[in-house]
């Protein structure tokens, strides 16, 4: 990832928080036919230090957790906010007019080597966390067990566990950094008024920075 100081975000707290705002991720592995990639919701383990460890799940039909490499670290990538950013929005249109059209994003890379897990009582602990996280909004909760056992039984079956002991993270925060600070005020106001809700957390990111 291309990373110019001044979009880099290197404190693991914040990067840990875009990671459980935003659980699906990317997995890039390396198999036998080149680079492949799964789209899966991410447990986030912030033990052991510094950088955590990554869970999820695939389907045992899915060749990835037996086609990789065993040598090279696998990529999970976290996409957080992003947003379309208009060169109107910038006073220095109204000035120079030597402005052009960008986007705002926010990103995490997580890198480790997979671990593949068959044990049960493992991926029982897994899937039943997962649920209680996505389930907790709801007014009449989802609960593994609401499912017969053996049918429960069945679907552990049906799946492996992954997990990923993050060797390394990085962050990428493109939220107008480089632009003048009149320039971020604009794009701040117009995101504002867009009011959808990765405009309103570009914003948000934008005035946390410029205030830092």
């Amino acid at each position: 990832m291309y990373l110019p100081s001044h979009f880099e975000e290197t404190r693991v707290d914040v990067l840990h928080q875009l990671v459980r705002a935003r659980p699906l991720a990317t997995l890039v592995t390396l198999g036998a036919a080149g680079l492949n990639a799964n789209h899966l919701p991410f447990e986030l383990d912030t033990e052991p230090l510094p950088n955590g460890t990554l869970r999820c799940h695939v389907a045992r039909a899915n060749p990835v957790w037996r086609d990789y490499s065993l040598g090279t670290e696998a990529l999970v990538i976290f996409h957080g906010p992003q947003v379309y950013i208009s060169p109107s929005w910038y006073e220095t249109k109204t000035q120079s007019g030597e402005v052009v059209p960008t986007y705002n994003y926010a990103v995490v890379h997580a890198y480790g080597t997979l671990r593949i897990i068959q044990d049960r009582a493992w991926l029982r602990g897994l899937v039943t966390r997962l649920t209680e996280r996505f389930e907790s909004a709801s007014a009449a909760p989802w609960q593994v067990s609401d499912a017969p056992e053996d049918f429960i039984e069945k679907q552990l079956g049906a799946i492996v566990g992954i997990e990923i002991a993050v060797t390394r993270l990085a962050g990428k925060w493109k939220v107008s950094q480089n632009r003048p600070a009149l320039d971020r005020a604009g794009v701040v106001e117009a995101l504002s008024e867009i009011a959808g809700a990765d405009g309103l957390a570009v914003a948000q990111m934008i005035k946390e920075r410029s205030s830092s």
